[in-house]
């Protein structure tokens, strides 16, 4: 058994919810017990629960966790509580569609039913997170599948923040196709990005895949143009928030300039996006909102200021890759080509 097997990023039994504190990585493993609405949404700003589809199932139990806390209200009242607490927990990360995505679909799903108690709508929402959760990892298995078509055993791949089992239920999105060669056999090496300003890459990738036994070298954002340049990796592949309906893609900041050295020295880009990460609202990343944060992020390392205190800031999580930069879009359903206007239609 590797690694993927053995860790989870949240876990949730007999009404607790149990997340992995991802802000303590890689130099301390502890786990948090989420009790409340306020202490979730406080996980999500604080990046102690992050990734995407990761997000997604967390926002899903959260709203177990916080209809649990009123299931001695009435009926009308509880549902009304359960709405202010969805918009609550939306607001914590705007870029991650994912986020919105299983707060919708939980409250769609007990609108739909014809509830008569709290008892009855609590095990409604506990029932639809965990089948939230339990396709999260069906999805991920199913894109590392369908990216691994696109690869050669002994290939080596270039990866930007996190898209691996720490970002999702199981598996991963981006490291999938690197999770499943493992399990087969075969031998895919990776080449991860530290991702400034919050290091991801170095704290996360680098500690799952090296935890894993997968044969990975980290690099500083900045030496990604000398790797790509010496043809050192066959593909680049990252995750993703949000796709827009024209194929543009939301990642982690530094995802943009990235994919410009792969399309200058001719190496493919592939976007691995669980379906729940397309947005067909979106007509182009035009629309897709930027989260802005903490100049600290920046100005602090290890609680050290590495720049003068007074000085301005500009940090965005996240930045937008135009789609004419990705070569396909790879999703549990299928592979996406340009143009994907037209060819992501097909997974709506």
């Amino acid at each position: 058994m590797i690694f993927i097997h053995k860790i989870k990023t949240l876990e949730y039994s007999s009404g607790k919810l149990i997340i992995l504190d991802q802000t303590k990585l890689p130099n301390k493993t502890e786990f948090i017990e989420i009790a409340s609405i306020d202490e979730a949404y406080r996980a999500i700003c604080s990046l102690s629960v992050r990734g995407a589809p990761a997000i997604g199932v967390f926002a899903a139990y959260s709203l177990v966790i916080g209809a649990k806390a009123n299931l001695h209200l009435p009926i009308t009242d509880f549902m009304h509580a359960l709405k202010k607490d969805a918009v609550f927990i939306a607001s914590s990360r705007p870029t991650a569609v994912n986020l919105t995505w299983a707060i919708n679909r939980m409250l769609k799903k007990l609108e739909s039913t014809n509830v008569y108690d709290t008892s009855q709508a609590f095990s409604i929402l506990e029932k639809e997170a965990m089948a939230i959760h339990q396709e999260d990892i069906s999805i991920n298995k199913q894109i590392g599948h369908n990216l691994l078509s696109l690869l050669n055993d002994g290939d080596t791949i270039l990866t930007h923040c996190n898209a691996g089992i720490l970002a999702t239920s199981g598996y991963g999105t981006a490291l999938s196709p690197v999770y499943l060669a493992k399990e087969r056999g075969m031998n895919i090496k990776v080449y991860a990005d530290e991702t400034r300003p919050l290091l991801q890459g170095s704290r996360i990738t680098a500690y799952e895949l090296n935890k894993s036994g997968i044969d990975v070298t980290l690099i500083c954002d900045n030496m990604a143009a000398v790797i790509l340049s010496k043809k050192l990796v066959q593909a680049v592949i990252v995750g993703c928030d949000r796709v827009a309906a024209n194929g543009d893609v939301a990642n982690k900041i530094g995802t943009f300039s990235l994919s410009i050295l792969a399309n200058h020295f001719n190496i493919p880009v592939y976007i691995a996006a669980p379906t729940p990460t397309i947005d067909f609202n979106c007509t182009s990343g035009d629309g897709i909102p930027i989260e802005q944060r903490d100049a600290l992020e920046v100005k602090k390392t290890n609680d050290t200021f590495t720049s003068p205190q007074e000085i301005k800031v500009f940090n965005p999580a996240f930045d937008v890759t135009p789609n004419n930069l990705i070569s396909a879009i790879v999703t549990e359903k299928g592979i996406a080509y340009p143009p994907f206007n037209e060819s992501l239609k097909s997974f709506r």
